[in-house]
């Protein structure tokens, strides 16, 4: 079938479908299940899923089931048994932090602590890189791929899957045109689409910097907040435009602007933590409530661009070590840090005290 969807094509459709809440179903070798994002799960789903029979389960990550007290059994995930009769208010409030310091009693929660969980793993994944809540409701199925074809759902080979979802997506060339700035008028920007039909990177180049040599460079990842609405909770815009300013002072550089808002969780769970932070949480504190790590970034997506763009050696604007360990494992070399100490005030000193103190940030 020649005009039949790659894996990765069908991860896209399946990101698309959890995102409108949709069920997708998880093929493998031993059997499959139909799987849900919590987050998108209206009641009537619920309800035709109970109808099938079998005993739902709710996959979250090890973070989350950390902040609600139940036992882990499989590393860097829990299955908790669904009771019979929960409604989607109690399958919602067990995969968002919202309520929890005004209605903590939610367990005790019961987990699986024996049968494979590798399908519940590829769930979360997939929720994910949705930029949804990390939870997903699993049902066993007995023959998956006639499931998925009866009620035409995207059918996910969670085999083939696991290891794409894992990876870094490949970054293609789209196009690129003159763009003056205020910080340069020998400004260029470069699109970049990933292979996996996730959101568009961005590189931004200053003046023509010679590929053979170290080149002035920031690793920057959006922040609706911060770069368009001026935030003052962080020190993203100031970061942002400072590197433009210096690349044009020197008359050369490249500026990566990556989207993945928020660490990588996206902006609706950014909120989230924001909100989070509001009761008293610090940001790493946040994440770990919501079920996600402190960063979920994909930095190799930037040594992926500069490659392409043929450099080799940079001199990398950041306060952040991960950066440039990320960029010499992916064959990009660090000759020098210049640090970039901008935007602190009144309201992010204790964002950037965690940042130096958790994150390990050169502050």
């Amino acid at each position: 079938m020649p005009f039949a969807p790659d894996v990765t094509e069908i991860i896209a459709r399946a990101r698309a479908d959890l995102r409108m809440g949709v069920p997708v179903v998880l093929t493998s070798g031993t059997g499959g299940a139909l799987m849900v994002s919590v987050e998108t799960l209206e009641a009537q789903r619920l309800a035709d899923l109970r109808a099938m029979g079998g005993q739902p389960v709710l996959a979250i990550t090890a973070r989350r089931a950390e902040t609600l007290k139940a036992r882990v059994y499989d590393g860097d995930l829990a299955r908790v048994q669904v009771p019979d009769g929960a409604p989607c208010d109690w399958l919602q409030a067990i995969a968002d932090p919202a309520d929890d310091l005004s209605n903590p009693m939610k367990g005790p929660l019961q987990t699986l602590r024996n049968g494979p969980a590798d399908l519940a793993r590829v769930g979360i994944a997939l929720v994910k890189s949705a930029r949804l809540l990390p939870a997903a409701l699993l049902l066993d199925l007995a023959n998956p791929a006639g499931f998925a074809a009866a009620n035409m759902l995207t059918a996910v080979p969670a085999d083939l899957a696991g290891p794409i979802l894992s990876a870094s997506p490949q970054p293609h060339p789209v196009v690129s045109a003159r763009l003056p700035v205020e910080a340069s008028e020998a400004g260029r920007l470069h699109i970049y689409r990933p292979e996996d039909g996730g959101e568009e990177h961005y590189a931004f180049e200053i003046g023509a910097p010679a590929r053979d040599e170290p080149v002035l460079a920031r690793l920057h990842s959006a922040c609706f907040t911060g770069d368009v609405m001026g935030s003052l909770k962080c020190d993203c815009g100031p970061q942002l435009r400072g590197a433009l300013a210096q690349m044009g002072g020197e008359g050369a550089g490249v500026l990566l602007y990556l989207n993945q808002e928020g660490r990588g969780i996206g902006l609706a769970n950014k909120m989230r933590a924001y909100s989070l932070q509001d009761q008293g949480f610090d940001t790493v504190e946040a994440n770990h409530r919501l079920g996600f790590e402190d960063d979920e970034r994909d930095f190799k997506l930037g040594a992926k661009m500069l490659r392409s763009m043929g450099f080799s050696k940079v001199r990398l604007l950041t306060n952040n070590p991960r950066k440039i360990a990320m960029m010499e494992k992916n064959g990009i070399e660090v000759v020098d840090r210049v640090p970039l100490k901008v935007g602190e005030n009144r309201y992010n000193t204790d964002y950037l005290a965690t940042k130096a103190r958790k994150s390990g940030h050169l502050l």
